[in-house]
């Protein structure tokens, strides 16, 4: 098992979308383990940044408002990492087709204007990278690996696409370690939980909560692949301290498929209330919707000897009783 103390003890790791679930989440590892952390973090709504996420560590890091989309501030900023995991984005699907020109602006030149400054001020920093499966489009065969056809079929996933292949040229052309993720459904504690967005399982659990009801789109039979924000920081990390992860591409998540009633049917039960009904696929779902998704992890699990710990019901349990204790910091 990689000591990771040992490899991060002392270092200087960046964090952009800090704030976010996934970003605090690493942070609340690499803490702990004796790294200088510097969260960034636009505080745009309605994204998740969330100052709660790192109540706890707030005195043993450094948090910098500042947005990747700004140069002079990245120029300063990434000087001096050793680390850096650029995970700031515009997350929502449906918002990229509604605004193409944002997600562009945040998701490829914000991510450009990171890794450019980089080329000129820092090559030496591993850089890791957070895309999507939607990558993919329309699913061709299950599980996913990393040789499955990229085919985009929103402005976000079009974006981090374009964002992918930034990093890879970067890599190739300049040297720079970088770390390019393709990441399932994230879920967990620390997301936002006040718009259906993104986290869905995070928003159906507030529905629950509220004892409200939850819409299945369809029959409810579609296969997904959830994350626990746990396992995937792990993985993250593990993999930026990995020099021979460095220019790859992984999928990343739980490689156990979950029909989506059977989620919706395991937070309804750990809950205690909430009210399910099946609605008609909408419109505005039809790009997004992909087809079953299962992740292929093996070549992940090859590179960093990283494996998922938290199955479905578990991550669920420990979300709810996440929100449990903190909910007014959410809601």
């Amino acid at each position: 098992m990689t000591d990771l103390a040992s490899l991060v003890n002392g270092k200087h790791v960046l964090i952009t979308g800090g704030l976010g679930m996934i970003g605090s989440t690493l942070a609340q590892k690499l803490v702990p383990l004796g790294a200088k952390v510097t969260l960034v973090d636009a505080c745009i709504d309605p994204y998740g940044a969330n100052f709660f996420n790192i109540e706890n560590i707030r005195s043993q890091l450094t948090v910098n408002i500042a947005d990747i989309r700004d140069k002079e501030a990245m120029k300063w900023l990434v000087r001096g990492q050793d680390i850096i995991f650029n995970l700031a984005g515009q997350v929502s699907h449906n918002d990229s087709i509604e605004n193409p020109f944002l997600d562009a602006d945040i998701n490829y030149l914000g991510h450009l204007n990171v890794v450019e400054n980089m080329r000129k001020f820092n090559p030496h920093a591993v850089v890791v990278f957070s895309g999507s499966r939607l990558q993919f489009g329309r699913i061709e065969y299950n599980p996913v690996d990393e040789k499955h056809p990229l085919n985009p079929r929103t402005p976000y996933a079009l974006n981090k696409t374009a964002a992918e292949n930034l990093y890879k040229f970067y890599f190739e052309m300049y040297e720079i370690p970088c770390v390019v993720f393709r990441i399932a459904n994230p879920y967990g504690p620390r997301s936002q939980m006040k718009h259906s967005k993104y986290c869905m399982i995070n928003w159906f659990l507030r529905l629950a909560m509220e004892n409200k009801t939850i819409s299945i789109f369809g029959d409810g039979e579609q296969m997904r692949d959830y994350i626990y924000v746990e396992d995937l920081a792990d993985a993250l990390l593990l993999a930026a301290v990995t020099p021979a992860c460095h220019g790859e591409v992984f999928n990343v998540g739980s490689g156990t498929g979950a029909r989506f009633k059977e989620m919706v049917e395991t937070l309804v039960s750990i809950v205690g209330q909430g009210k399910v009904q099946s609605v008609p696929w909408p419109k505005d779902y039809v790009n997004v919707e992909t087809g079953d998704y299962i992740t292929n992890i093996h070549k992940l699990q090859d590179a960093i000897d990283w494996k998922p710990r938290t199955d479905l019901r578990s991550g669920i349990q420990h979300t709810f009783d996440y929100y449990q204790r903190h909910r007014a910091h959410y809601w």
